[in-house]
Parts: structure tokens; sequence; C-alpha cells
């Protein structure tokens, strides 16, 4: 069976400035997703690029209230703009929340792995995304309309906890209907009195009825991790070896650099070695899965 890295790194020492130092943004415009997430996008106050690639993180800081690791959202192949989907969980996140266009936030970074999109070339694609996993899966998602001539089909699959939780709803309804991707959503389950006429259920429900060619197929999970055991055993039914699936790993990755050792996973550190893994590399350490 074949396969493909589909991981990559950023490579090379990074600069003190983008390690230590936020550089500034202004916020372009705020969108709500659910009751609980918005959609921010930013741009650098320097007028630099920002250099992000589909499955890395930014350090996110708001001027006296913290820093957190939010997953890039956008592809760059969009524009010079960064887009970042923030659920609203804790102090700094509540504090973006509050932001609106035309203030100022602090980013360091990108860092991380990414999804190495040139490895995925001529590739069958099969996109798995739970809850706020679209986030990330997002940017890969774009990365991979805007440059579909370089992949071969393309399945997304996304899981929701109802409809009222399902994040980019527009954008879902687009891919649903579009040529060049085959989109699935589900929830697991419908309020009583809420209108939804399509798929209800765990996202692995939807896995089985696939078609996939394991010589050529990718697969790539970004989700809860309750999620990934269960939707790894069925990719594995289907004949999917691990070194054809990626995973995107969550930890709390406190400094980004691997200075802090808060995002360890055995030997491996989230941040500079992942997050985003292929599954051999990961399978058999404690915690990973």
């Amino acid at each position: 069976m074949s396969s493909v890295s589909a991981v990559s790194k950023s490579g090379g020492r990074q600069s003190e400035q983008k390690l230590y130092r936020p550089f500034m943004c202004r916020v372009e415009s705020v969108r709500d997703l659910t009751s609980t997430e918005k959609l921010f996008r930013l741009i650098r106050q320097d007028g630099l690029p920002f250099g992000q690639k589909p499955g890395q993180f930014m350090q996110v800081s708001v001027p006296g209230i913290g820093e957190a690791p939010i997953s890039v959202s956008s592809s760059p192949t969009r524009g010079d703009y960064l887009e970042l989907g923030v659920r609203k969980t804790g102090t700094l996140t509540g504090a973006m929340h509050g932001l609106k266009a035309g203030d100022e936030i602090g980013l360091r970074g990108p860092f991380g792995t990414f999804f190495d999109t040139e490895a995925m070339k001529g590739k069958d694609l099969l996109l798995i995304s739970g809850g706020c996993g679209l986030a990330p899966m997002r940017a890969l998602i774009q990365n991979v309309e805007d440059c579909r001539d370089d992949f071969g089909n393309v399945t997304v699959l996304y899981g929701a906890k109802s409809p009222g939780d399902i994040l980019y709803k527009d954008e879902l309804i687009k891919w649903q209907s579009s040529e060049k991707l085959d989109c699935q959503v589900t929830v697991d389950n419908v309020p009583e009195g809420t209108c939804w006429d399509t798929n209800v259920g765990m996202i692995t429900k939807l896995i089985p009825p696939l078609q996939i060619d394991t010589a050529k197929t990718v697969a790539v999970i970004v989700g809860p991790p309750i999620m990934y055991r269960f939707v790894i055993l069925e990719l594995e039914a289907k004949g999917l070896g691990d070194k054809n699936i990626i995973v995107s790993l969550e930890r709390y990755m406190k400094c980004g650099v691997g200075k802090c050792g808060h995002c360890t996973i055995d030997h491996l550190y989230c941040c500079i070695d992942g997050p985003v893994f292929r599954l051999d590399q990961v399978a058999g350490l404690k915690g990973a899965i």
C-alpha cells in the first residue's frame, strides 16, 4: 500500500521576533457562527503576510488578559488575511468575543506542523471533522478548493451535536452543492421543534457506505478526542492503513515553541512535532489517541 506523509514542519530556526514577541493585528471583521463561536478576520499592522499553512496554530493575545493557542481557520490562498474560529470558553476567548472591527490583537506564529498538500497531490482525500474541528479543517478545504486540479476525489464529512452547533453553515451549504467535492453533514440529535431533514447520528455512520480506494486515499481527522478512536476503527475496517491516516491532536500548547512541556505526548511536543501527525507516528503512544 502506498503512503503519503501529509505532515510537514515549517522548518528552520525561527527568529526571536516570531517565537516570543507578538505582532499586532487589526480586527477587520467579526462574524457570529453560533451562540458560542465567532469568526475573526485579522490583518497584520505591518503589512507582512501571515505565512500560515492549513493545520497550524497561532498564539493569540489580548493586552492585559493573556494568551492562548488557536487553530488557523483560513487558507493563505484566499488573501493576505487570517481567520480564526473562536469558541468562548475562558478568560482570553471571552475577551476576544468582546472585540469589534478596528480593535487590535496580538499574534505569535504560525506554529506547528501542517497538512502537507504537496504530498497529497494526486490523492483522493477524505476529510473528517467534528465540532470545532471544522475550524482548522476549513483551512485545508479552502486550499483544496483553490487548487482543485491537484487532487483526486474529495469527500468532506462533518458532525455536530445539534443543528444549532453547526459551524460555517453557509459554507457547508455551498460545499454540499459544489461539483468540486462531496460533502455530508450529520448531527447527534435534533431538539424537538428544530427543522432538520438530513442525517442524524454519529459521524461514524457516514463512513461504511463510502467507496474508498485504499491505494490512493488520504484521510484527515480533526475533532474532539472521543471521536478519533471510533473514526479510526471505521477507516481501518475499510482497509485504510495508519500511514494514510492523518490526525490533528488537541493539547494545551502554552508556549508554542517546545519550552514549557504542557503539551507533551510521550517523547513528543504537540506544539513543534505536531499538532498534525500521521497516525503511525502516534498510535502506540500512551494518551495520544
